[in-house]
């Protein structure tokens, strides 16, 4: 699993307008999700048979560390109570850093983190700088006027225009 930061809220309306700010911030809506009762996003899509089943299930998936055992029923049961979880998945250390502010600004029960160290996508694909699309795509090139060939120039021999 990746970099994980959940943070447990005592109601749903205070974690929904959290992910709204996130959102807001920057960060894509396919990496911030709330559980909650009313709300069960992901963890809904486990196949278990009760809510809480599901939660289990689902925060044992995001918290699968080896002294991480315990917290997949405890979030469960505070699910159950009315508490509501706000889940980041960074990607790297300027948006751990800023999930773990906004999320404190926001003054959570409790935050629990997972795999921080993992850095994936810290520079998303790009190792140079520059505008990739700009030069494959846009600038005029003596060689070929087919998107194809500018993308694929190992392979273009074989295509035909």
């Amino acid at each position: 699993m990746s970099a994980v930061l959940l943070a447990v809220f005592n109601d749903y309306d205070t974690a929904e307008r959290v992910r709204v700010m996130l959102v807001r911030d920057g960060f894509p809506t396919d990496r911030v999700e709330v559980t909650a009762t009313q709300d069960l996003g992901r963890a809904a899509l486990e196949p278990a048979a009760s809510c809480h089943d599901k939660c289990v299930q689902y925060f044992g998936t995001l918290l699968c560390g080896q002294d991480e055992g315990h917290y997949p029923e405890m979030l469960a049961q505070r699910v159950d109570g009315g508490a509501a979880t706000v889940t980041v998945h960074p990607r790297g250390t300027l948006e751990t850093e800023r999930a773990t502010e906004l999320l404190q600004q926001a003054q959570p029960a409790e935050v629990l983190a997972h795999d921080l160290a993992n850095k994936g996508w810290e520079r998303a694909s790009a190792k140079t700088d520059g505008y990739w699309i700009r030069h494959v795509w846009l600038e005029p090139s003596a060689q070929t006027d087919c998107l194809y060939c500018r993308l694929f120039p190992f392979n273009s021999a074989g295509h035909t225009h």
